[in-house]
C-alpha cells in the first residue's frame, strides 16, 4: 500500500470540547452546523443526530435568543455529540447556554461589548471549564478596520483577531481556538499562515460562504488542502450551501486525501471510456450510496478496464479489473475469481461488507 506522506502538523495546545479532544496530537475533527430553527428541539435534535451518524465530531447550533438558550438544553439532553453555542452581542445568552450544557462557546469578544461583560462570560466558561472559539469573518471586520484596509485583507482578518486575542490574554484565558474566515481562498489561507506562527491555540478551519455543494466544495478542498498539506489547522468545518450533512461527507473525504484521518470507503475508480467493460460511474455511485453506514477503513478499486485496473487493484483490498467476457476480482492484491459484468454491484457489496465486518471484528477483539 502507498505510504503515508509526512504532513507535519503545526504544534499546538490542546482544548476540550466536550469529550473530543482538539489540537495538539489529537486528530483533525469535522464539524458541522445545524441548519434548523433551534427552538425547534425536535427537528433540531434529529439533525445533530443524522450529523454524528454522519460522521461528524462536533455539532455547532446558533443560538440567537434566550428561548434558543432554553432549547439549546433540552437538545443537549436529547444526543450525544459535544454541542457548541454560537452567541453574537448578547452576553446574558453566554452565561445562560453555558448553564444549558454546551460544549463550547462561539463568541467574538468584541461584539459582546464592555469588558465587564466580556469578562463575565470569561468567567462562567472558567467555571464550567468550557473553551471558546473566536470566530473572525472576513464580512464582519471592525469598522475601523475596513477604514484601514479599504477592504478586508488577510492583515486585516489578522489585526481583529489580535485584538480578541488580547482581551483574553488580559483576562489570563488559554483555552480558545480560532478561527479566520473569508470566502476567498487567497485571503483566508494568508490570514491562517500569519496566524499560525503567533500564537499556539487549535486553528479552526473553514472556507466561509464558500457557496452550492460544487462550487463550495471545490473552494473548500483547494483552501483547506493547502493548509493541511502545511500541517496547519486542527478541525474544520467545509461551509457549504447544501444540506449539512454533505459539509460533513466532504470534510472527511479531504482528510481521507490527505490521509490525515480514515473512515469508511477510500474508491479508487477510473472516469471511464470506450474501453470499460462494465458501467463503471453507477456501480462507484450506487457502491458509494449503499455502503455509507460503513464506517471500518477499507480501499476499493474500480477499474474499468486492463489498463490501468490489475496496478490499482493489486494495491487495493479489494479491487476488480473489467475485462470481456468477464470481469477479474482482486483480494488483498491477488486475483481471486471471475465475475459477468451483470454481477458487479452485487458481488462487490457483498464483498466489501464481509471484508468491513471482518476487520471490525479484529479490531474489537484487539481491545477486549
Amino acid at each position: 500500500m502507498p505510504t503515508k506522506p509526512p504532513i507535519a502538523r503545526r504544534r499546538s495546545r490542546q482544548i476540550q470540547v466536550g469529550s473530543v479532544p482538539v489540537g495538539g496530537t489529537a486528530p483533525i475533527t469535522v464539524q458541522s452546523m445545524t441548519n434548523t430553527q433551534t427552538t425547534d428541539i425536535a427537528a433540531t435534535a434529529a439533525q445533530v443526530r443524522a450529523l454524528a451518524a454522519a460522521g461528524a465530531d462536533i455539532v455547532r447550533l446558533s443560538v440567537p435568543c434566550m428561548a434558543s438558550a432554553a432549547a439549546f438544553g433540552q437538545i443537549r439532553q436529547e444526543v450525544d455529540v459535544p454541542l457548541v453555542a454560537d452567541i453574537h452581542f448578547d452576553h446574558r445568552i453566554a452565561l445562560q447556554v453555558a448553564d444549558n450544557g454546551a460544549d463550547c462557546l462561539r463568541i467574538n469578544p468584541g461584539n459582546i461589548g464592555r469588558e465587564p461583560r466580556i469578562r463575565a462570560v470569561i468567567d462562567k466558561a472558567r467555571e464550567r471549564n468550557l473553551p471558546l472559539r473566536i470566530g473572525i469573518n472576513a464580512g464582519s471586520l471592525e469598522k475601523d478596520l475596513q477604514a484601514k484596509y479599504g477592504e478586508p485583507t488577510a492583515q486585516a482578518l489578522v489585526d481583529s483577531a489580535m485584538r480578541h486575542i488580547d482581551i483574553l490574554d488580559r483576562l489570563d484565558f488559554a483555552d480558545y481556538k480560532l478561527s479566520l474566515k473569508a470566502s476567498d481562498i487567497f485571503m483566508t489561507v494568508a490570514a491562517y499562515r500569519t496566524i499560525a506562527t503567533q500564537i499556539d491555540q487549535p486553528l479552526h478551519l473553514g472556507i466561509t460562504e464558500a457557496g452550492s455543494q460544487r462550487s463550495g466544495t471545490v473552494k473548500s478542498s483547494i483552501g483547506l488542502g493547502l493548509l493541511l498539506m502545511e500541517g496547519i489547522g486542527d478541525t474544520l468545518r467545509v461551509s457549504l450551501a447544501a444540506d449539512p450533512i454533505e459539509e460533513v461527507k466532504v470534510g472527511w473525504d479531504i482528510l481521507k486525501s490527505l490521509k490525515l484521518r480514515t473512515k469508511g470507503i477510500n474508491f479508487i475508480a477510473c472516469p471511464s471510456c470506450a474501453r470499460q467493460n462494465f458501467d463503471v460511474i453507477n456501480t462507484v455511485n450506487e457502491l458509494e450510496t449503499r455502503l455509507e453506514d460503513i464506517a471500518t477503513p477499507l480501499d476499493v478499486a474500480v477499474i474499468g478496464c486492463y489498463v490501468n485496473g490489475p496496478g490499482e487493484s493489486r494495491e487495493a483490498e479489494i479491487g476488480i479489473t473489467g475485462a470481456s467476457p468477464k470481469s477479474l476480482i482482486y483480494i488483498d492484491g491477488k486475483p481471486h475469481h471471475k465475475i459477468a459484468s451483470t454481477q458487479v454491484l452485487s458481488e462487490l457489496e457483498t464483498l466489501i461488507r464481509a471484508r468491513a465486518a471482518e476487520k471490525q471484528q479484529r479490531i474489537a477483539s484487539s481491545t477486549d
